[in-house]
């Protein structure tokens, strides 16, 4: 088509047909019941997951620990080894 500015419009013009050199192979498709459904989890609804699995807060525990620590009675040379084997166990 060439446009060469303003003028009068010309009328229909016919549509010629292409000549296919090859046909298109139509592809097997598989029954959407066999195709596998996705799921995508982001990061953060993965941590908020873990996160409720985890058990709740002792309280009177955590208040325990505090008083001991506030009266230094709670490093003892035995718990000191034992977070010491721990850690060693860990790293190994």
């Amino acid at each position: 088509m060439q446009i060469n500015g303003p003028g009068p419009v010309q009328g229909p013009q016919s549509i010629q047909s292409t000549n296919r050199t090859h046909q298109a192979q139509p592809t097997p498709s598989r029954p959407h019941f066999l195709e596998a459904d996705q799921l995508d989890i982001s990061h953060e609804a993965d941590f908020l997951s873990r996160v409720r699995e985890l058990p709740e807060i002792r309280s009177d525990k955590v208040a325990e620990i505090k008083a001991q620590i506030e009266a230094g009675t709670y490093e003892t040379p035995d718990k000191l080894e034992t977070a010491v084997d721990r850690l060693l166990d860990e790293l190994a």
